[in-house]
C-alpha cells in the first residue's frame, strides 16, 4: 500500500467520513452519504467523441459531420445535483476535499477507458492562477494519477492568453475567445494523453487545448471530464 493510501485509510479510521453535501454519515468510505450518492447523475450513454448524452452509445450528428480534435471524451456525470454543488466549491472556494471526492467518484468509470500514457490538466492563465492560488483541473488530475498509476504533466500546456470566462459568452464568442489560447511546452510529449478538466459545456476549451497538443506531435488526445452540461 502506498504511503498516501495508508494515511488516507488511517484518517478514515480515526475520522469516519461525513457527507460534504448534507453532513450525514458517509458510505463506502466516501465523503458522500447513501442518499446523495444515489442522486448522482451518471453520464452513461453518450457520444464517444463529445460525451453528449444520447439514447444509445455511439456518435452524435455534429461529431459525424465535423469530428472534433478529441479522439474520445469521457464525462463521468451530467452537470446537476449534487455535482453542481461540489464543483463550484472546488473551482471557486478552494475546497480541495470536494476535489478529492470528485476524483474518487470518477475513478471507476475512467478505469474502463482506453489508457493514456499521461494526464494533462487544462491550465489556467498565470494571472488567474495567481488570483485563485490553485488550478482545479490539476487538483482533479493528481488523485486520478495516483490511483491509476499515471504521470501528470502540468507543464505540457500553457494558457498564453488570459481569455474571458467562457460562461459569459455564447457559442461563437467561445470559439473566438479560445483561438490560439494554448501552447504546448518544449518537452517531448507521449503519443497518447488525456486532458483533465472539471466541466465541459460546448467543448471549446478542450478543443483548443487538444489542437495545441496535436501541433506538438501528440497522436491521440482524449478528454477526461468530471461533468458534462447537456
Amino acid at each position: 500500500m502506498k504511503v498516501d493510501d495508508w494515511l488516507a485509510a488511517l484518517g478514515r479510521a480515526l475520522l469516519p467520513p461525513r457527507c460534504l453535501i448534507c453532513r450525514e454519515q458517509g458510505c463506502n468510505s466516501l465523503d458522500l452519504c447513501g442518499n446523495c450518492f444515489d442522486s448522482l447523475l451518471w453520464n452513461r450513454l453518450t457520444c464517444d467523441r463529445c460525451a453528449l448524452p444520447l439514447p444509445a452509445s455511439g456518435r452524435c450528428g455534429a461529431c459525424l459531420q465535423r469530428p472534433p480534435p478529441l479522439d474520445a471524451t469521457c464525462a463521468v456525470f451530467l452537470y446537476g445535483s449534487p455535482i453542481d454543488r461540489l464543483l463550484p466549491r472546488l473551482k471557486f472556494h478552494r475546497d480541495l476535499a470536494a476535489g478529492r471526492l470528485l476524483a474518487e467518484l470518477m475513478i471507476p468509470t475512467l478505469e474502463a477507458q482506453p489508457r493514456p500514457l499521461a494526464l494533462v490538466p487544462v491550465p489556467l492563465h498565470r494571472q488567474r492562477l495567481r488570483q485563485r492560488g490553485y488550478d482545479q483541473a490539476l487538483e482533479l488530475a493528481r488523485p486520478l494519477a495516483r490511483r491509476l498509476d499515471l504521470p501528470v504533466l502540468p507543464c505540457a500546456l500553457r494558457r498564453i492568453r488570459n481569455t474571458a470566462p467562457q460562461s459569459e459568452l455564447d457559442a461563437r464568442q467561445r470559439r473566438r475567445n479560445l483561438r490560439a489560447a494554448f501552447q504546448a511546452g518544449s518537452a517531448p510529449l507521449p503519443d497518447h494523453v488525456a486532458l483533465v478538466d472539471d466541466v465541459m459545456t460546448t467543448g471549446q476549451t478542450l478543443h483548443a487545448a487538444a489542437l495545441a497538443l496535436r501541433r506538438a506531435g501528440v497522436a491521440r488526445v482524449d478528454a477526461w471530464v468530471c461533468a458534462r452540461v447537456p
